[in-house]
């Protein structure tokens, strides 16, 4: 899951916290059944509904239940969405219904509202179901006159909608990521990798059709993360003669020693004269030269009028730059300067996916790309090679001063630009990538890793409770790594539902911890009976994870019985989510064009001084943006005793999961409002 902010956008948002009473409604669309996610969107939903003092309804299959009524409405408790947030699909049911449709079907819905006198709408679906939704809140007031005969109700004379957007495609404007898109991509990387070890034994060709039928987003990530071949999308259809191009292309890789070759196909690909371009199509071309296996993903999608257009340009450019064919094409005589890459510190899945688009992007703008071993301790033994990167290269002597390095690491990189005064050699620029799975760098929201640390973290915490499911009455005790950063710890636990999670940012008495083991005493006395804490691995000292699960089982004896897991560096490995490959990806193409305009401005009678210090930089994700920052603007910002940001936007998610787990809390939520907007406009 990727680890970022939610966003609602419907064609008109308008949410009131007052004292009425909600109803949930999953709304059907095809993808509805098929889209994760949602069921944590119904659990949040209803918990944070009766935090407020609200009364919850559920109206079960969509809006067929909201038109039926009767048995489909049924108030929604605390405990009825405690076992539901690691479940695919909707717990609360969806169904097509060509009733809401007519203005007598409206009619019924609007009927049934004001029966159970619901003045708020919390609506879960895509454009279809938000479209549906608007109309109703537009006819609200002429539905009432029809209802009732004295005039319009007070307490019903407004209906307020908020909507979520569910849809694997990510094609929904107003949103920067829909719900279920994350895991759509994990299901398609799956694929993907599991058919490139067949690919690479038998030397096949394979042809991967996604979905998106009007948006080529799944399509053109996966193949950004995937080193795809060649991509179709709609948003951008081929020029005449790709066919040609096509077997040029996987010609050309083969002859280089390449024994897989991936070609991604959206469902919705078309030529420029808008004719469908299928994975049968694709197959048939390639086929001529190669056996070809055809993949496809067989998903459903509902009708969408008005194609999306392409949100990702600079995707679909980094796709570009690292593909085989644009890379290997232009690895003429080397005109440029030498760029070194460095990793430094603990392993972070994504990393290769950096250093694949940095070396690709800066041979294609000419450049001798170099790979620095074994860190700061590699650099100090010259340890510099070409080699692994592309074989063709010639042998050269590397001399330090004629590298310019691409490092990962803050505290590194600062101790060089310090000795720039006295090393004329390491006046050149410089720009770090945040890799680690803590999460910790000052200057970005996200580091490479952290997503995939986080999923491997949620997805063991969800075994374990699944554990639990023939056993009552138990508490797992989990610590997560991080260093001192409680960035996996705290959103682990809210993605998985836990009941505390201990910070070290976040400063915690015994009186605390005895208040949480209270906490999880009444809980067990009801319908739940299983418990989950989280312990980032420095939250304290003193309070261990040996202590916290001695503490937990010594005062739940006769209530509950404690088992304890150290998740250890399992956190650290394994394949980089889509997220990290495609963040990756990003940030190692982008620095490489950072690197270059600079080399270009310092250079000077035959050689690079690079000496102020906008030079030496941070490239990182600052509120969806990728931007970069000069290491001394940084030095503020850092506790570097702790290795942490001084400050950390996710730490405002703090109060969230505690009221999720039914403790009181003040959740500010004045970030989260912004102007109303008809998505139409």
């Amino acid at each position: 899951m990727i680890p970022c902010r939610v966003y609602s956008s419907i064609p008109a948002i308008c949410l009131r916290l007052e004292d009425f009473e909600y109803s949930l409604i999953s709304l059907p669309f095809p993808l509805m059944t098929r889209t994760a996610g949602m069921n944590a969107a119904v659990r949040a939903v209803v918990r944070m509904g009766i935090y407020i003092g609200a009364k919850v309804y559920f109206i079960k299959e969509g809006y067929q239940g909201l038109v039926d009524g009767g048995h489909n409405i049924k108030e929604a408790t605390w405990d009825s969405v405690s076992s539901i947030l690691q479940l695919g699909g909707t717990a609360i049911g969806s169904a097509r219904c060509m009733d809401f449709k007519d203005r007598a079907g409206r009619l019924k819905a609007a009927c049934n509202l004001v029966m159970h006198s619901i003045t708020n709408l919390c609506v879960i679906g895509g454009d279809g179901s938000l479209t549906g939704a608007n109309q109703f809140r537009e006819e609200w007031s002429d539905l009432l006159k029809d209802l009732v005969k004295d005039g319009e109700s007070k307490q019903h004379s407004h209906l307020n909608i908020v909507g979520m957007v569910g849809s694997i495609d990510n094609d929904f404007c107003g949103t920067d990521m829909t719900i279920g898109t994350d895991s759509a991509l994990h299901r398609i990387l799956e694929v993907v990798d599991a058919i490139t070890t067949t690919a690479q034994s038998h030397q096949r060709t394979f042809v991967l059709e996604v979905m998106g039928r009007h948006c080529g987003y799944l399509a053109l990530v996966t193949g950004l993360v995937s080193g795809a071949d060649y991509i179709f999308i709609p948003e951008s259809p081929p020029e005449d003669g790709w066919e040609d191009e096509i077997c040029k292309i996987l010609m050309e890789s083969r002859n280089r020693g390449v024994r897989l070759n991936i070609i991604i196909v959206a469902e919705g690909a078309i030529d420029k004269y808008g004719k469908a371009i299928t994975s049968e199509d694709v197959k048939n071309v390639s086929f001529l030269f190669f056996q070809t296996k055809d993949v496809q993903k067989a998903m459903n999608e509902g009708q969408f009028d008005a194609a999306i257009q392409l949100r990702e340009f600079y995707s679909l450019n980094v796709l570009k730059f690292c593909n085989l064919r644009v890379c290997f094409i232009l690895y003429v005589a080397q005109t440029g300067f030498r760029i070194g890459i460095m990793n430094v510190g603990a392993p972070a899945a994504g990393m290769n996916a950096a250093v694949r688009a940095a070396v690709r992007c800066g041979i294609k703008e000419g450049h001798s790309m170099c790979v620095i071993h074994d860190g700061f301790e590699g650099l100090g033994k010259g340890e510099v090679s070409a080699d692994l990167i592309y074989p063709f290269f010639y042998s050269f002597t590397i001399i330090l001063y004629s590298l310019f390095l691409l490092l990962i690491a803050l505290e590194g990189v600062l101790q060089l630009t310090g000795g720039r005064g006295d090393f004329e050699e390491l006046c050149i620029p410089m720009c770090i990538i945040p890799a680690t799975i803590s999460n910790n760098v000052p200057g970005s929201d996200f580091s490479i890793g952290a997503d995939t640390a986080l999923n491997t973290i949620v997805e063991t915490c969800d075994r374990i409770k699944l554990s639990a499911s023939g056993t009552k009455h138990r508490v797992f005790i989990i610590e997560t790594m991080g260093g001192y950063c409680g960035y996996l710890a705290t959103m682990s636990g809210l993605a998985a539902g836990a009941d505390a999670a201990y910070i070290f940012e976040d400063h915690f008495t015994m009186r605390d911890l005895q208040a949480n083991v209270e906490h999880l005493t009444q809980k067990m006395k009801g319908s739940v009976r299983r418990g989950l804490v989280i312990r980032n691995e420095n939250c304290n000292s003193n309070y261990t994870t040996e202590f916290v699960f001695n503490l937990y089982s010594e005062e739940g004896k006769g209530v509950f019985d404690c088992r304890k897991n150290v998740l250890g560096h399992m956190q650290q490995g394994g394949c980089p989510s889509p997220f990290d490959r495609n963040y990756s990806s990003k940030l190692g193409a982008k620095s490489v064009q950072w690197i270059s305009e600079q080399l270009k401005k310092c250079y000077r009678q035959g050689r690079v001084f690079a000496n102020s210090e906008d030079t030496a930089c941070l490239l990182g994700m600052r509120q969806r943006a990728l931007v970069f920052q000069p290491l001394h603007s940084l030095k503020d910002q850092a506790d570097f005793q702790h290795r942490l940001p001084k400050v950390q936007w996710w730490l405002k998610m703090r109060p969230l999961l505690k009221i999720l787990a039914k403790y009181r809390a003040s959740y500010d939520i004045s970030e989260l409002e912004g102007h109303l907007e008809h998505v139409r406009k």
